[in-house]
């Protein structure tokens, strides 16, 4: 794009904040990756940072070592570790289920240790 007199504008960077309704709780998901890759949060879409949306991608598989879990909501100013919380949930739907991945197994006993 051209301003006056051919100077080059740069179109404004599109903004990284949640764009929405602003008071809702996110989960962001610490995994270990292995080997030499470490630690990293996990990177998550927005419509998935909720908490079940959360349960259910723990369930399927979507992580591969969950190793901790906090939950945040900017609006309301509170953020907190609830890896506890999500485990007994976890723990509570196991039942309902034929398989459990071996390292969601971990998790949970990771988090009653804690």
């Amino acid at each position: 794009m051209k301003g006056q007199k051919g100077i080059a504008l740069m179109s404004p960077a599109p903004s990284i904040v949640p764009q929405g309704p602003e008071d809702h709780d996110v989960y962001l998901v610490l995994e270990d990756f292995g080997g030499g890759l470490g630690r990293a949060w996990s990177e998550t879409d927005e419509e998935d940072a909720n908490l079940d949306t959360l349960i259910n991608h723990l369930l399927d598989g979507e992580y591969i070592r969950p190793m901790r879990i906090v939950a945040f909501n900017t609006a309301e100013g509170w953020s907190r570790d609830v890896t506890a919380e999500i485990a007994d949930e976890l723990r509570r739907r196991f039942v309902e289920l034929e398989e459990v991945a071996p390292s969601l197994l971990e998790f949970v006993e990771r988090a009653a240790k804690r």
